[in-house]
C-alpha cells in the first residue's frame, strides 16, 4: 500500500488507516516519503538511516511489537490522525528530513 501525495485527494484518514493496517508489527517499520511524493511503510532492514537515498522525509523507526502498525494501530483514531497530520504538514516541504511526531 502506498499513498501518492501529489494528488491531495489521496491523503485521507481512510488511506492512512489502510496504510498502517497493511504493515506487519512483526518487524521494525518506518513511514517514508519519497522525493516523488510516495508515502509508504518500509520494514525489515530498510529502516532508520538505511537506504534513504531518494527520500524527502521519514518518521522515526517503530520497533517490532510496539503496536504502531497493523490492524490495532489502524483502529486507533488518535494515532491515525497523528500520522495524517505528519504527512500533511510535511509534504511537500518538510522542515527536517527526519520527523519525530511524539
Amino acid at each position: 500500500m502506498q499513498i501518492d501525495l501529489n494528488n491531495p485527494e489521496n491523503l485521507t484518514l481512510a488511506n492512512v488507516r489502510q496504510l498502517l493496517a497493511s504493515a506487519s508489527d512483526d518487524e521494525h517499520t518506518q513511514l517514508r516519503v519519497t522525493k516523488a511524493g510516495i508515502a509508504f511503510i518500509s520494514s525489515g532492514r530498510a529502516v532508520g538511516g538505511v537506504d534513504i537515498d531518494g527520500l524527502l522525509f521519514r518518521l522515526e523507526t517503530w520497533a517490532k511489537g510496539s503496536g504502531y502498525v497493523g490492524n490495532v494501530a489502524a483502529s486507533d483514531e488518535v494515532w491515525v490522525t497523528q500520522i495524517f497530520n505528519a504527512l500533511s504538514q510535511n509534504w511537500p516541504e518538510p522542515e527536517f528530513a527526519y520527523i519525530d511526531i511524539y
